[in-house]
């Protein structure tokens, strides 16, 4: 299924496309795209027989479109996860996953504007496989078992302010503004993702391809990063990981890099999953 959250900002209902590509309202069966709805098996058999039953109410394909998903409870992001984008930055590949957390406040609806931070000078795009949790993992002994526990996949872009990064001790100043992880448009249900480890990824500024790989160049894929994670913390329904991004970021392009720049747009897609259009504008006051 491809599930998604229809409406103004903080009043959106939950929504999926139909086999028609019909986008029809869940409201009457789901109370919220979630972890408690992803974590229920019995509750997603019912929306899906709902939505294949053609008699929910259609919505408006005009309406505004929001995060696929309410809040995740935690956004992992995983750095260094390609072994492309580690060359390009001159970086050697990690023994282990890098690994930081986001606030759930940066997480914005994929057509939402991206607000660059006061000051900025080098906000930067990262195109992302997003994988939210279905299940609860804790310790999880192999990556079959992590792999069961996904709820859904989503087009993601892991939004990085270069200067809150560099000589920093952590990532977490740089990747921490709002509306710096667009998701969407629609979280994908596993059962449509045959193979996590081939979706290509691309990415464009003002129509220009920034960006282009594969999940298969991922140096961990996602089930292994689950499994490393979940030993980390317990993953819950709901959370956000976000698996790393291939080459052609601006930082390591040359000078001058195309870092983000007011009027901007930002188009983002992984196969399968979506392609979201987001405008960088700002600075914000």
């Amino acid at each position: 299924m491809k599930l998604l959250r229809v409406g103004a900002k903080g009043a959106e209902k939950p929504a999926a496309i139909d086999g028609q590509g019909v986008l029809r309202d869940l409201s009457s069966v789901a109370a919220e795209i979630d972890g408690a709805l992803l974590g229920d098996p019995a509750a997603l058999s019912v929306v899906q027989a709902a939505l294949a039953s053609g008699k929910l109410p259609e919505v408006d394909a005009s309406a505004r479109i929001g995060a696929p998903i309410a809040r995740p409870g935690k956004v992992i992001g995983v750095g260094l996860n390609y072994t492309d984008h580690a060359a390009a930055i001159g970086a050697a590949i990690p023994e282990r996953p890098v690994v930081f957390l986001k606030p759930g406040t940066t997480v914005s609806g994929p057509y939402d504007a991206i607000e660059l931070p006061r000051g900025s000078q080098a906000t930067d795009h990262e195109v992302e496989l997003g994988v939210v949790i279905g299940q609860r993992l804790r310790d999880c002994p192999d990556a079959a078992t992590a792999l069961g526990a996904v709820g859904g996949y989503v087009t993601a872009n892991d939004v990085t302010e270069r200067n809150g990064i560099a000589g920093e001790p952590t990532w977490v100043k740089g990747k921490s503004y709002d509306t710096f992880t667009p998701i969407g448009p629609w979280l994908v249900t596993p059962d449509e993702i045959a193979a996590p480890q081939e979706l290509s990824l691309q990415l464009w500024v003002n129509g220009e391809r920034r960006q282009a790989g594969s999940t298969g160049d991922m140096v961990s894929g996602v089930g292994e990063l689950l499994v490393y994670l979940s030993s980390l913390m317990t993953l819950e329904p709901g959370d956000l990981v976000l698996t790393g991004t291939p080459a052609g970021v601006a930082v390591s392009r040359p000078e001058p890099k195309p870092y983000l720049r007011d009027g901007d747009v930002v188009v983002v897609e992984v196969a399968g999953l979506g392609r979201q259009q987001t405008l960088a504008t700002g600075v914000r006051g």
